[in-house]
């Protein structure tokens, strides 16, 4: 298993459309300065793709030259052209009204639950109360155990509930197990004894009573920090580690791979997504083919979840739009089941509309959008093809270096996997911080005099990660009503793109501004800062109007009481140790912004 080749370099330039589309792209490429003007039509390949979090390209446009066949597995997702299992998830300590939430779910449009034991969830004791009014026969239900609670005591009493029913389990119930994610989630080493020993009796429980045993849940490592090949590699460590443990009992990689299932993030990456769901079955597929078991049995069973970092607490209904992209993409992935996460979980305990929605999401795309008739949608088209392949062998080399260190076990007590993990969440914190990956509603287009949602202290998900825009949001959390005074420089067409744009970053971090009026002088441009009782200011005009004004008017300003002086762009040399800080296009939105907030928070408590 090899990786195709990249798609930006000279190979794809020598045939017609290709040549044609890069002579078009390259003009706009140098437009844009994305490109020299003296650079080869051909190197608009290499300026307008762009990479994963783990170096993945992704090209600008797929080639039938570089595109491969669909490879084993991808197009092997789920079969049901009805549509995908629509999952929701229970969370709550009472049993009884767990019990109601239930019968709720599945009467407006969920197919299966997703039942929390233990932590916010049910007790083990519990269980039978919750589900005492589901038809288990008809309706899956998997296992979400916390910690403190023992997997193999919860599984026996879901065992016990369904023999009180006296009815036989749906297709999809799932102990969901997994002993190896619970200790990732609290950063912590598996006892390889533990787990082999649990792993073999909830497989023979599992087997006796016609149910799944574990599930395999690599959104534990993409709540840590990883993206989509260490996703990949996590899950196939994992699988692996649960099919040694599942011989040590004697079940065979078959027997044992048919008790499993996979539960991938859904994000609002649509083709990262897509393709990674593709690419998943392409490498489970590999690894049980070198255990012995023929394609017959190898086709992996796989969960799509809503990612939960990329969820924000501001501008929540943004979150629907992710929601319903990742929930496409899982889909169309050929996900077997799908479960859309509330827009308001990252608030707390969702409340009823988020649920609703959530449900009516799946409904949508089935139902309405007809996504689910037609297998593998995406199958054959180039760039999904190139990027399955991609990351199908970027997938298996992290694996196989998984497996090189000892197994997941051992690379999780050596550390090389939670430094992978930290690794990859740390570019992605530099991305949202110059904001080359925009977070809508938070690092674009925020709504400045927004109010959270309310909900309760402490009613939300322990198992919530800290977003991916959570930095951000808690400068919003901070901000208590600071201001900075622009001042503009020149008539209004001439300064209003980049006045614009500093009243955007600044209300990023919850800074709202006092504009002065266009076309001021000097005089009467510090007369407005003076009257407005603020001590920052951001200056904006064009470079020419920096180059003829600016240490005029920036002097002017400090004389009159400025502290903190930022200049909206890049400063030309005559401002450039005049000013103390700057905002412009791929700088580090979050470290200015913290800067800003420390002078202000300093001003207040003078005051």
């Amino acid at each position: 298993m090899t990786p195709t080749p990249e798609s930006t370099g000279q190979a794809v330039a020598d045939r017609g459309p290709a040549r044609e589309w890069a002579s078009a792209a390259a003009a706009v490429a140098r437009r844009a300065r994305l490109l020299g003007d003296d650079a080869p039509d051909e190197d608009a390949w290499a300026a307008l793709a762009r990479r994963t979090l783990d170096g993945v390209p992704v090209p600008p446009l797929g080639t039938a030259d570089r595109a491969p066949r669909p490879l084993p597995g991808a197009r092997e997702g789920r079969r049901d052209t009805a549509g995908w299992d629509v999952r929701s998830v229970l969370v709550g300590g009472d049993a009884t009204r767990v019990a109601e939430d239930a019968v709720a779910e599945l009467e407006t449009g969920a197919t299966s639950l997703v039942l929390t034991v233990g932590g916010p969830g049910v007790a083990v004791a519990d269980v039978g109360v919750a589900l005492s009014e589901v038809y288990l026969e008809m309706a899956p239900v998997v296992l979400d155990v916390r910690d403190g609670v023992d997997e193999l005591e919860a599984a026996r009493a879901l065992v016990a509930t369904l023999r009180k029913q006296g009815v036989a389990p749906a297709i999809g119930t799932n102990f969901g197990a997994d002993p190896v994610g619970r200790a990732v989630r609290r950063r912590a080493v598996p006892d390889t004894g533990a787990v082999t020993g649990q792993v073999g009796a909830l497989m023979a429980l599992a087997v006796e009573n016609g149910t799944l045993a574990l599930v395999v849940d690599a959104t534990v490592a993409h709540d840590a920090g990883a993206a989509e090949v260490g996703e990949l590699g996590y899950s196939m460590a994992v699988g692996v580690a649960y099919l040694r443990a599942a011989a040590a009992a004697g079940i065979g990689p078959g027997a044992a791979a048919a008790l499993l299932e996979f539960r991938y993030a859904a994000t609002a990456d649509q083709f990262l997504t897509l393709a990674k769901f593709r690419a998943a079955r392409v490498v489970w597929r590999r690894v049980l083919e070198l255990c012995g078991v023929g394609p017959d049995v190898a086709r992996q069973r796989q969960h799509g979840v809503s990612s939960r970092p990329m969820l924000t607490r501001y501008d929540p209904w943004v979150n629907l739009l992710r929601g319903t992209v990742g929930a496409f993409a899982a889909g169309a992935g050929g996900a077997d089941a799908v479960t859309v996460l509330p827009f308001d979980t990252a608030l707390g305990a969702p409340l009823g509309l988020g649920r609703r929605l959530a449900r009516n999401t799946s409904a949508l795309l089935i139902s309405e959008s007809h996504t689910a008739r037609v297998n593998d949608p995406a199958g054959g088209a180039y760039a999904v093809e190139m990027l399955t392949a991609d990351l199908a062998a970027r997938g298996w080399a992290e694996f196989g270096r998984i497996e090189a260190a000892g197994g997941v076990l051992a690379a999780l007590a050596d550390g090389s996997l939670y430094a992978g993990f930290d690794a990859a969440g740390a570019q992605r914190r530099r991305r949202i911080a110059d904001r080359r990956l925009p977070v809508t509603g938070v690092t674009e287009f925020p709504d400045a005099g927004e109010e959270l949602l309310p909900r309760p202290a402490g009613t939300g998900d322990d198992q919530t990660p800290p977003g991916w825009a959570a930095e951000f949001e808690e400068l919003r959390d901070r901000a208590g009503g600071g201001r900075v005074f622009l001042a503009v420089l020149g008539p209004l067409a001439e300064h209003n793109a980049r006045a614009q744009f500093a009243v955007n970053a600044l209300a990023v971090g919850g800074i709202a501004v006092d504009r002065s009026g266009p076309d001021l002088d000097t005089a009467e441009l510090v007369d407005a800062f003076a009257r407005s009782g603020r001590s920052v200011v951001c200056l904006a005009g064009t470079d020419t109007a920096y180059r003829e004004r600016g240490a005029e008017v920036v002097s002017a300003l400090r004389a009159a009481g400025a502290g903190r002086i930022v200049l909206a762009g890049r400063p030309p040399a005559e401002l450039g140790d005049l000013v103390d800080d700057h905002l412009a296009v791929g700088g580090d939105l979050l470290a200015l912004l913290r800067r800003t907030h420390d002078h202000l928070t300093r001003e207040e408590v003078q005051r």
